[in-house]
């Protein structure tokens, strides 16, 4: 479909023998006839009701209940933010738990010192009880640690007490013993 040339239309001003001017600013509006558009068609998007804007944006205040009081259909919660990286941080985390298999792993290493390094981890044991209930009134993180921290200061307390029995016992047998050797009179 071809539609006629506009009226009062188009001409060429070089074309009628008139001087050709300077380029326009592009940024300046167009002096003379505004060029005509197409026709459009009406819009496919629009309401074909056209009383639309004017109804009310709640449909249950119309039905006789208070605004507001169901969810609109079709709305959703307006977004959050987004969300961070990796998984959502837990509650804190009990520092004296943290300290009690701190100072047990420290008495499990003094073992290694004739066992009697071991004693610090009574220490450790105790903090990790106080640790722990102090994790149950508050809700704090930590349990883990609190309970590492009574196992091994334990287990490190009574190698410790194990050590100590074996040198005393070790001692007392070797001053016991007779000596025989080079220093001795008797045949």
């Amino acid at each position: 479909m071809t539609y006629p040339p506009p009226s009062g239309g188009w001409h060429d001003p070089l074309a009628a023998g008139q001087q050709s001017s300077p380029p326009a600013d592009p940024m300046m509006p167009m002096a003379g006839n505004p060029i005509p558009t197409q026709p459009t068609s009406a819009d496919p998007y629009a309401s074909p009701d056209q009383y639309a804007g004017m109804k009310s944006a709640d449909p249950y205040a119309a039905a006789g209940y208070p605004p507001g009081a169901y969810p609109q259909p079709g709305a959703y919660p307006p977004p959050g933010g987004y969300p961070g990286y990796g998984y959502p941080s837990g509650p804190k985390q009990n520092g004296l738990a943290i300290a009690a298999m701190i100072v047990s792993i420290i008495g499990a290493l003094g073992l290694c010192g004739y066992g009697l390094g071991g004693y610090i981890g009574v220490v450790g044991a105790i903090l990790g009880h106080v640790s722990r209930k102090q994790i149950r009134e508050r809700g704090e993180g930590g349990e883990g640690f609190a309970t590492a921290g009574i196992i091994v200061g334990w287990i490190s307390t009574v190698l410790a007490v194990l050590a100590t029995a074996a040198i005393v016992i070790l001692i007392v047998w070797a001053a016991n013993q007779e000596s025989s050797g080079y220093g001795s009179t008797t045949y």
